[in-house]
C-alpha cells in the first residue's frame, strides 16, 4: 500500500524537535542502528548517540506543554498546609491572611480562598468574615507646635528628607512669614497659619504629587521640625485648610511677593510672557467647565489657571486659578492691574499668545500705553492678503537665535483692529507651513528685534513643564478652583525658592530646572542632630557636595524665626 499524501512530512521532517522525534522513534520503536539513523535523517551518527543520551537522561523536552506559565503554584504550596490546619479550625479568610503575614508566607484573600476552595471547603459566614479584627496599624502622632519647653536640647533624628532643611535659608531671603502675615491667611486653635502653609510648602518642595501623600512620611519627625511643629499635620488639616482660603489671600501673598523678588534679583518687572494652563479633572463633577488641554488635544473638564513669567529671569510672579470661562479674556487686564499694585508700575510689555485675550482687550491695553506682542490667528481671508503680497514685499532677516530657522522673510502690514491700526508682520520659514503671523503695538522696535522676542515667549511652555514635572501642577488639587488656586500660588513661591537656591549654589546652577536641583540636593538624607541653642543638620556626602561647600554651607547659620530664635547649621560628615 503506497503512502498517503502528505506523508513526506512526517518521513522527511523539516522542523527540529519534529526531526528529533522522528529520528528517536526510529532508534526505539524500528530499532535501527545509530549509523541508519543518521542516514536517514541527516545528522552524524555523534549527533544520534547524543539525542539518545540526553533522551534517556530526560534532558531533552521534544513538546511544548499545552498550559503556558510556571508547572507549580510555590507561594500557594508553602502555606498550603497552614491554610487547611487553619480552615479547619474555624478561622476567617482575613484571620488566615494575617496569620500568614506573621509566618514569613504572605498570601492574598483571593488565592487563600482557592486552596480553601480546592480542598472542597466552603465560605464562612459574612457576619464572621466581617467580625475579623483588622491588621494593625501604627498610629500616627498627633501634631502640635513646638513651644520653648518643647525642643529637644540634645539627640538626633535621622531622617530621609534632611535635605530640604537647604531650602530653609531661601524661605527666610523671601521673608515667608511676612508674606503669610501680608496674605492675612487664617490659623486654628492648635496651628498658626505659617505652620499651616509651611506644611502644604514642604510637601510641594519635596516634590510630593498630592496632599493625601502626606501619609507617606507623617512619621518623620524632620519634617514636622522644618515646620515648627512636632510632625506634619494630617491629610484632613491640609486639604481642609485650602478651603479655608480664598483669592484675596493669596494675591495678597503675591503682591507681597513681587518686591522681595525685585530685592533678590529674581525679576526685573519690564517684560512679561503671559499662558494658560488647563488642568485636568479626571473626576465626574459636572461643576468645572471645559476647556482646550493640549496635552489631550481636546476640550474636557479642567480648571484654568494663568501665569505670568519675568521675561528676562524666566522666574513666575504671578498665578490665577479662579477664572470663569466668560471672563478669561479679561484676565490679562487683572494682571495689569495686580503688577500696578505691587509695583506701583504698568508692565512696559506684554507677550502672549492670540488665544489669551480678544481685540476689545487688546485695544484697552493700548489705551492704557502697555506695549503687546501676540499672534494672530490665520483666518482664510487674511491668508489671502499675505498671499497676494508682491515678491518686493518681503524683505531677509536673520535671527539671533539658536538652532535652526534662522534666516526668515518678513513682509510688514498694517492691521485695522477695534478702530484702532496696529503693526503685523508676517514672517515666513519658521518651520510652518504657512507665514506666521505677529501683531503689536510697538512701533519703535525693528521687525527682527519683535520676532527675537516673542520667540522668548516659549520660554513660558518650557517653565510651566518643568513646574509640572517639579511641583506637579498637572496633579489637580480640588475640584474647587479656588483651593486649586492656592496649590498655584505656592508653585509660584516655591519657584521662587528654587530660583534662589540655584542663585547662591552659582557653579552653573543659575538656570537649571527644579527637578535637577531636587535630584542633585534636596532628595537626600541626613540626620538631625539637637542642641540646647538649634539644630545641625547632618546631610550624607554625595557627588554634588562639593557645590555645596562651595557655596559655603559649611559655615553657613541663620536663624529661624519660627523655631523660636533657634539656629540652623549644616554638616558634611563623610560617607
Amino acid at each position: 500500500m503506497g503512502a498517503r499524501p502528505g506523508a513526506e512530512r512526517f518521513a522527511l521532517p523539516v522542523e527540529p524537535n519534529q526531526r528529533r522525534y522522528e529520528a528517536l522513534r526510529c532508534y526505539f520503536v524500528e530499532s535501527a542502528s545509530a549509523e541508519q539513523v543518521a542516514q536517514r535523517f541527516e545528522y552524524t551518527r555523534a549527533t544520534v548517540e547524543t539525542l539518545v543520551r540526553d533522551y534517556r537522561a530526560g534532558r531533552l523536552e521534544l513538546f511544548a506543554s499545552s498550559r503556558p506559565g510556571p508547572r507549580s503554584e510555590p507561594k500557594k504550596d508553602s502555606a498550603r498546609t497552614l491554610i487547611l490546619t487553619l480552615r479547619r479550625e474555624g478561622r476567617s479568610l482575613a484571620q488566615i491572611a494575617r496569620a500568614l503575614t506573621a509566618a514569613g508566607t504572605p498570601l492574598g484573600r483571593t488565592a487563600i480562598w482557592e486552596v480553601v476552595r480546592d480542598e472542597g471547603l466552603g465560605r464562612l459566614p459574612v457576619e464572621v468574615e466581617v467580625a475579623a479584627a483588622s491588621p494593625l496599624t501604627v498610629a500616627a502622632p498627633k501634631t502640635q507646635r513646638l513651644r520653648p519647653g518643647d525642643w529637644p536640647q540634645a539627640g538626633s533624628v535621622a531622617s530621609e528628607h534632611a535635605g530640604l532643611f537647604l531650602l530653609l535659608p531661601e524661605l527666610l531671603d523671601l521673608d515667608v512669614p511676612a508674606l503669610v502675615t501680608a496674605g492675612g491667611y487664617p490659623g486654628t486653635q492648635q496651628l498658626t497659619a505659617l505652620n499651616s502653609l509651611l506644611s502644604i510648602l514642604a510637601l510641594k518642595l519635596y516634590e510630593r504629587r498630592r496632599r493625601s501623600h502626606v501619609y507617606d512620611v507623617v512619621h518623620d519627625r524632620a519634617l514636622g521640625v522644618f515646620c515648627g511643629l512636632s510632625v506634619l499635620p494630617k491629610r484632613s488639616h491640609l486639604s481642609g485648610y485650602s478651603y479655608r482660603t480664598t483669592r484675596a489671600h493669596n494675591q495678597a501673598l503675591l503682591e507681597a511677593l513681587v518686591p522681595q523678588q525685585k530685592t533678590l534679583g529674581l525679576i526685573d518687572g519690564d517684560s512679561f510672557n503671559l499662558d494658560f494652563h488647563a488642568i485636568m479633572s479626571f473626576g465626574e463633577d459636572k461643576i468645572l467647565e471645559e476647556h482646550y488641554v493640549p496635552s489631550r488635544s481636546q476640550r474636557t473638564r479642567s480648571v484654568l489657571t494663568f501665569f505670568a513669567q519675568d521675561a528676562k529671569h524666566a522666574t513666575l510672579c504671578y498665578s490665577n486659578a479662579d477664572i470663569a470661562k466668560a471672563d478669561q479674556a479679561h484676565e490679562i487686564i487683572r494682571f495689569c492691574e495686580f503688577w500696578q499694585r505691587s509695583s506701583s508700575q504698568q508692565p512696559r510689555l506684554l507677550v502672549f499668545d492670540s488665544t489669551l485675550t480678544t481685540h476689545a482687550e487688546l485695544a484697552e491695553l493700548d489705551d492704557q500705553g502697555i506695549g503687546f506682542i501676540t499672534l494672530r490667528r490665520r483666518g482664510g481671508t487674511l491668508m489671502d492678503q499675505v498671499a497676494k503680497l508682491p515678491e518686493e514685499a518681503w524683505s531677509a532677516v536673520r535671527l539671533e537665535r539658536p538652532g535652526k530657522h534662522r534666516d526668515v522673510s518678513v513682509a510688514e502690514m498694517t492691521a485695522t483692529i477695534a478702530k484702532r491700526e496696529f503693526r503685523q508682520l508676517a514672517v515666513k520659514g519658521l518651520g510652518r507651513d504657512q507665514p506666521t503671523l505677529l501683531l503689536t503695538n510697538q512701533r519703535d522696535r525693528s521687525a527682527k528685534q519683535l520676532i527675537e522676542r516673542y520667540a522668548k515667549r516659549w520660554a513660558i511652555e518650557n517653565k510651566l513643564a518643568a513646574q509640572i514635572r517639579a511641583f506637579h501642577l498637572n496633579a489637580l488639587a480640588s475640584q474647587v478652583p479656588l483651593a486649586v488656586d492656592l496649590d498655584t500660588t505656592l508653585s509660584v513661591l516655591c519657584d521662587s525658592i528654587y530660583r534662589t537656591f540655584a542663585l547662591r549654589l552659582a557653579n552653573g546652577y543659575q538656570t537649571v530646572t527644579p527637578d535637577t536641583i531636587f535630584r542633585h540636593f534636596i532628595e537626600g538624607p541626613g540626620e538631625l542632630q539637637f542642641t540646647p541653642d538649634g539644630v545641625n543638620v547632618a546631610l550624607r556626602a554625595r557627588a554634588h557636595t562639593p557645590v555645596l561647600l562651595d557655596a559655603g554651607y559649611d559655615k553657613l547659620a541663620v536663624k529661624i524665626p519660627w523655631w523660636d530664635g533657634r539656629q540652623l547649621s549644616f554638616s558634611f560628615p563623610p560617607a
